[in-house]
């Protein structure tokens, strides 16, 4: 940021010297195209900002409709079903973390590990969501204990659908959100330490990616005005990574279990999420510049 500001200054002092030697009328003339260019920039910047709103409901729409089912299962003893369920129905919340995590009391409710619960509260009592609902169907082998912590995730998933239709999404959230995403990845889906009884942390993994992606590819077309090379980069670096997780799929929609990776693959994995994340948290300089 130092080396931008350093630029931006060199500039403006050029601009300036220019000045003295050109008309007032080449200096508005001037002025008028660099607010012009800061308008147009703003206008996509507001176009990804909705855009990526939309989105983000659009996945807790899937959120809630899918969590309906899912507890439908539970309330029926399906078992297996409900198993094979879960992974898939908390991708769309972890593709929309960036601002569903922003709610920190539906969060918590929502998607708090029994770890992280503990840390606050000292004790597991009141702890629900979906991690506390893994627990049973994996430790327990059984649906039964789950159905109020069903019935009360649907109930807070609608809180947050109500929160999210609020909101009013800024452009560094996203980019902030973008770098965040990965660092799930790096801090607690690299390590297994997401889906400690399902070990389901691929499907959570790939949601990560996703919703990272997406964050990129509405802010693609202001970055190929600034930068045609940072976006090559993070294409290629995005493909990198998605294709390692396509090596561990078992069919199109789901992944080996977490525990079934060698060192080598959690090592490579990690590898490239590292070389993802240092191209990624460059976007902001080229969007917060003028």
């Amino acid at each position: 940021m130092k080396k931008l500001c350093f630029v931006l200054l060199s500039s403006a002092l050029l601009l300036t010297a220019c000045a003295n030697n050109q008309s007032k009328q080449s200096n508005t003339s001037d002025s008028s195209k660099v607010t012009a260019l800061s308008e147009d920039k703003q206008k996509m910047l507001d176009k990804a900002t909705a855009d990526y709103k939309t989105f983000v409901q659009e996945q807790i729409d899937k959120l809630l409709t899918d969590t309906e089912g899912f507890v439908k299962l539970l309330k029926e003893g399906k078992l297996e079903e409900a198993k094979k369920v879960y992974p898939l129905i908390r991708m769309s919340y972890e593709r929309s973390e960036p601002i569903a995590e922003s709610f920190g009391e539906s969060d918590v409710k929502i998607d708090f590990r029994l770890a992280d619960y503990m840390d606050e509260n000292k004790t597991e009592e009141g702890w629900s969501g979906f991690h506390r609902i893994e627990r049973i169907l994996w430790e327990d082998n059984t649906t039964k204990g789950t159905e109020s912590y069903g019935d009360q995730l649907v109930n807070d998933i609608k809180e947050l659908k109500a929160k999210i239709a609020t909101v009013d999404v800024d452009y560094k959230v996203m980019l902030t959100g973008a770098v965040d995403l990965l660092n799930e990845v790096a801090t607690s889906k690299i390590t297994g330490e997401e889906e400690i009884y399902s070990h389901t942390d691929l499907y959570d993994f790939r949601a990560n990616i996703e919703g990272a992606e997406k964050i990129f590819q509405l802010f693609k077309p202001l970055l190929e005005k600034s930068d045609a090379n940072l976006v090559k980069e993070l294409e290629a670096d995005f493909k990198s990574v998605n294709s390692l997780l396509d090596k561990h799929m078992t069919d199109k929609e789901h992944y080996k279990l977490y525990t079934d990776l060698t060192k080598e693959d959690t090592k490579e994995l990690s590898e490239a999420v590292t070389k993802l994340g240092e191209p990624l948290s460059q976007m902001g300089k080229f969007l917060s510049g003028e």
